[in-house]
């Protein structure tokens, strides 16, 4: 077995744990094609992973939160290999998430689009999402939403969508900040923090806790 083969099967192995069977080839070879080091993180609230350029000597590097469902993990990990994609291709002379890096991610994805891969709702989901895609997958509700229905991380009976709570209802976000649900503003829930008074909006799909079953008036 050749040192390449060794590599692509070590990194299989190691994909396995996180992302569908049927991507495990492609991205497996791609870790090495591209040469990136894929770091797996602690959960982030405020992102689901990032890429990071060469730099110091590093090759280009890209961490992914741990906890994402096979699905949620497999799209973000698409999303920042297209961002290594389009830093090979234009360096940084160009937006982050311009034009150049919606065609490197679609570019990246359509192979995979298939209903052999993806359960039908995730693939339409996806399918509109790359019509446009945003800075975050997490960004877009309906592709959010439908990513959600495949988590298997939180089955803390406690834990439910910031959408599903009644208007005022007190919540505890991360497990230790406590809020009101307010009224929604366009894409977003407008919630004020009861320690400081601090106002700060809140996506329909974050997972809270009921703080307490009465409401304020």
């Amino acid at each position: 077995m050749s040192l390449r083969e060794q590599q692509i099967l070590r990194n299989s192995e190691i994909l396995k744990k996180y992302i569908p069977e049927f991507a495990v080839p492609q991205i497996a070879i791609w870790i090495i094609e591209f040469d990136f080091k894929l770091k797996i993180t602690k959960e982030r609230s405020t992102k689901l992973g990032d890429y990071t350029s060469p730099r110091d000597g590093l090759n280009h590097t890209i961490t992914i939160n741990h906890n994402l469902n096979p699905y949620s993990f497999f799209i973000t990990l698409v999303h920042e290999i297209a961002h290594l994609h389009t830093f090979n291709k234009h360096r940084n002379t160009v937006a982050p998430h311009g034009e150049e890096w919606k065609q490197s991610f679609r570019v990246l994805m359509t192979p995979f689009l298939s209903t052999d891969n993806l359960p039908l709702d995730v693939l339409y989901a996806l399918r509109k999402y790359l019509q446009n895609p945003a800075a975050a997958s997490c960004s877009d509700v309906t592709l959010m939403r439908t990513l959600k229905l495949y988590d298997t991380a939180h089955t803390n009976g406690h834990l439910m969508l910031l959408e599903h709570l009644p208007f005022r209802t007190h919540f505890l976000y991360n497990g230790s900040r406590i809020f009101e649900k307010g009224e929604k503003l366009r894409k977003r829930f407008r919630c004020k923090e009861l320690s400081t008074g601090s106002v700060y909006l809140f996506s329909p799909l974050a997972e809270v806790e009921v703080f307490e079953n009465r409401q304020s008036f």
